[in-house]
């Protein structure tokens, strides 16, 4: 079947793709080898048709290679035939029916089918022809996991339903038929929650470094634009390092003489940076360098060094209090936070950019701690130093973005001494922003490794959280391995201060970010639209949490005190080993359930009696014949808790006037614990 190249488009979401532009039409079906695919912003091709790469950089503004497999470079192979039938496949994908707006998704997409092309290679079949060769077929169920290949399977029927425009089929309906009924049941692994104590000392280090940092951004300022200017003179303006590294400053000249060579030579960087007084900054946080002779020194590079683990610190902790997806903290801005003054909440605290998933959503918001201003004043130093080095570089083009007055919080090292990694520059994209636990490796002095060693209860608690954790790498005894979706999953469970998973330290140091969150959540968002992604975890997370702490109701530690018939009217609905049902549940407003000092109260409404301040109406003390609310249910395990409660009361009573409000309240609340104790000992 003939295609009509009037209905072919580039479906990408971009600016450079328009109609007009060189690649938005193929002249016919398939392109020749020679169309271009991929056009920069200045009309420069990138990749052309039959190029084994395409580069889809300027589209997704970081690094993105499509690679066919029939290039001299890549350890896996695709002869050159099934490598024009996937060419074909991939600019379906974009000028086809339905073509992928995302060049993420057409990433992702690509990385999916590509293995099926190179089993049809290594077997010495054509992929067209695939259908024919079951045993083939089987090989592919062997070769992917079971996430890919759910993945796939809808791939694979959409090139069937489209083969006649397409040019060829890789399964017809029976093979597909065959291959669904193989493809075994993909149940997706939950993203980790990090437990408490590891995730507080994780917190704790990051704003110390950031702490630490702003306590002498002064002097590091100072001690930079001396670096910077003490180049300037030995290299000439701008200040941008050339191959001669003996005109190095901070480099010992060594057959030529400083006077001959024009030269000013100022020590080794250690005397400087002791001069500025960051010497043992930068010792507390960085490595130094060590040299052939086994001696060490503070090299120059360890301050580049420094300030980008400034930068990848700012990052982590912003991550860690905003439920961003670590590609939007990546690009965000120096003017990225802004505050909210609610007459209700007080100063709302928001970070505002791009964000990765929500579609024309160039100025999404997220909810943060107003601690994430440390983090972004310190990245915006860090940034703004660089962009200060950018702006001098001669091989930049004038409006390049990260030398703009509001730069990257993230930027590259534009300074003229750094080197290796901290100086592999590349200008035109955007690079993809690290892992987390490639940062925790390249910084050893970041975290000590010991108190990210897993210890029983760190298991426990994050089995709660999450029951498919990979013990294989995740047990007792070992290291945490931190990714970037941890601290969103965490912080969306964090602001629910769920008592299964928080002890009462960490309930203390989040209940100032948490109180305002929820309630921000809660309000209809304030007056801003906070970004999708973010609000449907937390959404997600908040019924997750509240289905576990149901489940634990119908337990016998539980009491009612109206006794075991009221405590079942109250759990009817509860099935112990089905939390994703109470879930269901609790959105549907069928049950209820919020933790209170006394235990855990049931009613689905607000409380009009407080129940979180005070304890007086839960227990009957305020009431003159002593009942109890009937939706309470009492937790034993918090005797403990109420009897220091109990203690305080008594002594606040010492002080409080006779006939007082203070003193009714107090002794209505005592009187609310006693019949809690009785309660408790009555069912022993």
């Amino acid at each position: 079947m003939a295609i009509s190249v009037s209905l072919l488009r580039l479906a990408i979401e971009s600016p450079l793709a328009v109609p007009g532009a060189p690649n938005f039409r193929p002249p016919k079906w398939p392109p020749n080898p020679d169309w271009p695919v991929v056009v920069g912003p200045g009309g420069e091709v990138v990749s052309r048709w039959g190029d084994p790469i395409w580069r889809l950089d300027p589209w997704a503004g970081r690094p993105i290679p499509i690679n066919f497999g029939d290039g001299p470079r890549g350890r896996i192979k695709i002869d050159p035939a099934n490598a024009d039938l996937l060419r074909i496949l991939a600019g379906w994908w974009l000028y086809g029916r339905n073509g992928v707006r995302s060049p993420q998704t057409f990433r992702v997409n690509f990385g999916v089918i590509r293995p099926l092309f190179e089993l049809c290679s290594r077997e010495g079949i054509s992929a067209a022809d695939l259908a024919r060769y079951p045993r083939t077929i089987e090989q592919l169920l062997g070769l992917l996991k079971a996430g890919s290949l759910a993945r796939l399977l809808p791939i694979l029927h959409a090139c069937y339903e489209q083969r006649d425009l397409i040019g060829y089929t890789l399964l017809d309906r029976a093979a597909l038929a065959r291959f669904a009924a193989s493809v075994p049941d993909h149940e997706k692994r939950q993203t980790l929650y990090i437990p408490p104590r590891i995730w507080r000392y994780q917190v704790m280090r990051l704003r110390e470094c950031l702490d630490d940092f702003l306590a002498h951004k002064e002097k590091v300022q100072e001690c930079f634009e001396f670096c910077l200017q003490a180049y300037a003179r030995n290299f000439g303006a701008p200040a941008v390092a050339s191959s001669a590294s003996w005109k190095a400053p901070f480099q010992q000249p060594k057959r030529v003489t400083g006077g001959r060579s024009r030269k000013t030579y100022l020590g080794p960087f250690a005397l400087t940076a002791k001069k500025f007084g960051i010497d043992e900054l930068l010792l507390r946080w960085v490595d130094r360098r060590a040299r052939k002779s086994d001696s060490v020194t503070l090299g120059v590079d360890s301050f580049s060094k420094y300030l980008t683990l400034v930068s990848r610190v700012g990052l982590a902790y912003v991550t860690n209090f905003s439920l961003m997806r670590v590609d939007e903290a990546w690009n965000l801005r120096t003017d990225c936070l802004k505050v909210e003054h609610d007459p209700n909440l007080g100063s709302i605290y928001t970070l505002c950019g791009p964000t990765t998933k929500t579609l024309h959503a160039e100025r999404a918001v997220w909810i943060t701690s107003p601690s994430a201003k440390v983090a972004v004043d310190a990245m915006s130093v860090v940034a703004r130093l660089r962009s200060a080095c950018a702006k001098l570089h001669p091989t930049l083009p004038p409006d390049h973005i990260e030398a703009s007055d509001i730069p990257f919080l993230q930027t590259y090292v534009y300074e003229p001494w750094a080197t290796g990694r901290e100086g592999n520059w590349q200008y035109q994209v955007r690079r993809d922003s690290e892992h987390y636990r490639s940062i925790v490796r390249r910084y050893p002095k970041l975290f000590d490794v010991e108190a990210l060693r897993i210890t029983q209860r760190d298991i426990e608690l994050a089995r709660l959280v999450t029951p498919t954790i990979d013990s294989s790498i995740y047990a007792v005894g070992r290291i945490w391995r931190f990714t970037w979706h941890q601290l969103r999953r965490t912080g969306a469970v964090n602001m629910q201060a769920s008592g299964l998973v928080s002890d009462a330290s960490l309930q203390f140091q989040l209940k100032h970010v948490t109180r305002a969150m929820s309630l921000y959540y809660g309000r209809g968002f304030s007056r801003v639209r906070l970004e999708e992604g973010a609000e449907t975890l937390y959404v997600r997370t908040l019924y997750e949490t509240l289905g576990r702490e149901l489940s634990q109701l119908a337990d016998d530690r539980f009491v009612s005190p109206h006794g075991e018939k009221r405590k079942q009217e109250i759990v009817r609905f509860i099935d112990p080993n089905d939390a994703k049902k109470l879930a269901a549940f609790a959105r549907q407003g069928a049950i209820g359930c919020r933790e209170i000092i006394l235990g855990y109260c049931t009613y689905r409404d607000p409380c009009p009696y407080g129940g979180v301040d005070s304890v007086a109406h839960c227990g009957g003390g305020d009431e003159i014949n002593g009942k109890a609310c009937p939706d309470v249910l009492y937790d034993a395990e918090n005797c403990e808790q109420v009897k220091n409660l109990d203690r305080l009361l008594g002594e606040r009573l010492l002080t409080a006037p006779d006939g007082s409000p203070l003193r009714d309240s107090l002794e209505a609340q005592r009187r609310s614990i006693r019949n809690y104790l009785n309660a408790i000992d009555s069912t022993g």
